[in-house]
């Protein structure tokens, strides 16, 4: 019997809260065409702003699965209560902390595909989206195409001028310190790149390097460097924080630690996408806390309403938190999870009212 009860609530909070999403991702959807209507350049034109927002759904679905959730939970729960089933159950015998966990069911479900979504579906489509973005505005501006950056490898500091999705690069300085952080030598290189095994291929490399007495001047045709920084790290360093999976934050950050270089956004980014995987185990019990509540009568415009408020909230204050916590340079982890830890102190205070 309680496997049945179970089934059915999981069914019940799944089918409402894949409805909520639908619609949500559909708003935000027409946003984000509305806005990139706006900003149509060369090839990227209406079919490519379409595109570029289908393919960034699976993100967003992945930023608005803990909303969904709750205002999800709380309509289906809702239709129960006002059909006098949750009043059955609890005649049946099955208390509050037995409905906790069986919704919490539903919850862990939900997990498990939040946390697909954010870590094998989304970041690569989302990156994906932003690179043929790119290609489609700039397609014939190849001063455009590719990105200049910084990267450090221990007391080696590369700058180059231009990075391709095949990472070919434009001309490229490398500037090497010694133990004391004294320049030992300044070297530029016309055009360089990235081989299969991930050694730098250096073309019509100049090198001059300092010495105690004088200056040498080094010529070479080809060289071949090798370097902390592989093609991974490089397109991590290109890619925006929301455009990696975990693992590729878990590996950029250590690359950036060791290298004595600021990891805040891209901990901020890990931190953020944990807690919000998990916060969508807590929406469906604060759900069930609703309905036992003051919305056991109410409608469903009430229930959708009371969601969409403490739904916006959670959102908002995560987003904010999040992003303050980079302007001061707070604890990431702190600052990302304060909204879930807080969330979850109201769901064990909403159930422990309930008799």
């Amino acid at each position: 019997m309680t496997t049945i009860l179970s089934q059915y609530l999981m069914r019940t909070i799944l089918l409402t809260t894949a409805l909520v999403l639908v619609v949500l991702l559909a708003l935000v959807g027409l946003f984000e065409v509305i806005a990139e209507l706006d900003d149509t350049r060369g090839d990227y034109q209406t079919p490519q702003v379409l595109l570029y927002v289908a393919l960034r759904l699976p993100n967003l679905a992945f930023e608005m699965l803990p909303v969904a959730a709750l205002i999800g939970s709380l309509l289906g729960l809702g239709a129960l209560a006002g059909n006098s089933e949750i009043v059955v159950m609890r005649s049946a015998g099955l208390s509050v902390m037995r409905l906790s966990g069986m919704v919490a069911v539903s919850g862990l479900v939900m997990l498990v595909i939040t946390g697909l979504i954010g870590e094998f579906i989304g970041p690569p489509l989302d990156l994906y989206a932003r690179d043929m973005r790119m290609k489609a505005r700039f397609q014939n501006d190849d001063s455009r195409l590719g990105n200049a950056t910084w990267v450090k490898d221990g007391p080696v500091y590369l700058h180059l001028e231009r990075i391709s999705s095949e990472f070919e690069f434009g001309s490229i300085y490398l500037f090497r310190f010694n133990d004391d952080y004294k320049l030992e030598s300044i070297a530029k290189a016309e055009n360089s790149g990235i081989d299969d095994d991930d050694n730098w291929i250096l073309e019509n490399l100049r090198e001059t390097r300092f010495q105690d007495d004088g200056v040498q001047v080094v010529q070479s045709s080809v060289a071949v460097e090798s370097f902390e920084v592989n093609a991974e790290l490089l397109g991590s360093s290109l890619a925006k924080p929301l455009s990696l999976s975990a693992r590729g934050l878990l590996v950029y950050i250590d690359y950036l630690k060791r290298n004595n270089l600021d990891a805040s956004q891209y901990e901020s980014e890990l931190w953020y996408r944990a807690s919000r995987t998990t916060s969508v185990v807590i929406m469906p019990i604060l759900a069930l806390a609703f309905v036992f509540g003051s919305l056991r009568s109410g409608s469903a415009g009430s229930r959708l309403m009371i969601g969409v408020i403490v739904g916006l909230a959670y959102y908002l204050a995560s987003e904010t938190l999040a992003n303050s916590g980079q302007v001061f340079n707070l604890n990431p982890v702190l600052v990302n999870w304060l909204p879930s830890i807080a969330l979850c102190l109201v769901t064990v205070f909403a159930i422990g009212r309930i008799r």
